[in-house]
């Protein structure tokens, strides 16, 4: 398959990765160190799965580039939410009938926003779980999670795959890595954002990793009432969360590395642009439009706001 890879960092270089690794021909979108480093050196993955590097890589900071040799089959969309819309307005060059756009932002809004852009038929809505991150310029570290990528159809028939979903899982999985079938994409989704938000904004809030937040009887049901509140939104949005997704997810929580922390925390932290507005911020939007109170995360969100100025600017 040709695969275009907007954005290298943890996740765009761990996917991209492996499926170059495997054969497929991915093309990488870095900038500045992180690319030179790539080109000289190849792309580098240390992961409690087993380290590769990628040798030569292909890899190029003009996305018109990539869409010069025309569609590809997959675009795995790997920027973080701020910097969706530059890439969005140079998506529709890569996209053609037949190809899979995965959103992998965390969140729930970008599935709409990039079909905004190319569509809805060529958008899959995509979940990775993993704990990674760039170590240094073309070098990518996994540390743990279960190292998967999630996708479906927008509208997905339980248990009739389409040809291009059974395709990508495949590809996914022969590359070394996982791809569960859901049985409710958007359920996942919110799955997710239940987990990651809540762990996000209080681990910034307390500078604590997950292993703290865990251990500590206050903090511990702060994380737990934070998750009731996404649960409750969700629920309320119509999305089919599994009946004990709270405990479900806690028990998760309970068996991450116990020094992970969030993107959201470590941008916040090292006053880098962030994904404030898409992960707290759209909780706490989304719950006005649904009139749903969630008190947790609109303190959260004042606090960070507060704290880290301009944060939702990012």
């Amino acid at each position: 398959m040709r695969i275009a890879v907007l954005g290298t960092g943890g996740i765009g270089g761990y996917f991209g990765g492996r499926l170059a690794a495997a054969g497929h021909d991915v093309t990488f979108l870095a900038r500045g160190a992180h690319l030179e480093a790539i080109r000289a050196h190849g792309l580098v993955v240390t992961s409690v799965a087993g380290d590769f590097t990628v040798q030569p890589a292909q890899a190029t900071d003009d996305i018109a580039s990539i869409g010069g040799a025309g569609p590809v089959d997959v675009v795995l969309l790997a920027v973080k939410t701020w910097q969706l819309p530059p890439v969005l307005a140079a998506l529709p060059a890569l996209v053609g009938p037949g190809t899979a756009v995965i959103t992998t932002q965390n969140g729930v809004e970008a599935p709409d926003q990039v079909a905004d852009a190319v569509g809805r038929a060529a958008v899959l809505p995509g979940i990775a779980k993993l704990f990674v991150h760039i170590e240094d310029p073309g070098r990518i570290t996994h540390v743990g999670g279960p190292g998967s990528l999630v996708v479906d159809e927008w509208s997905a028939t339980p248990g009739a795959p389409s040809d291009r979903v059974t395709r990508l899982r495949q590809a996914i999985v022969d590359s070394g890595a996982a791809s569960p079938v859901p049985e409710d994409i958007w359920a996942e989704l919110w799955s997710k954002m239940l987990f990651v938000v809540p762990f996000g904004s209080l681990g910034a809030a307390l500078d604590a990793t997950i292993g703290e937040l865990r251990s500590k009887p206050s903090s511990r049901a702060l994380l737990e009432d934070a998750m009731r509140e996404v649960e409750a939104l969700a629920r309320a949005r119509g999305i089919r969360l599994p009946d004990r997704v709270v405990a479900g997810t806690m028990a998760f929580v309970d068996d991450q590395p116990a020094d992970g922390t969030t993107t959201l925390q470590r941008d916040l932290l090292e006053g880098r642009p962030s994904e404030l507005d898409a992960w707290t911020g759209a909780v706490v939007r989304l719950a006005s439009e649904s009139r749903v109170d969630v008190p947790l995360h609109r303190l959260l969100l004042e606090v960070l706001t507060a704290r880290h100025p301009g944060a939702l600017l990012g």
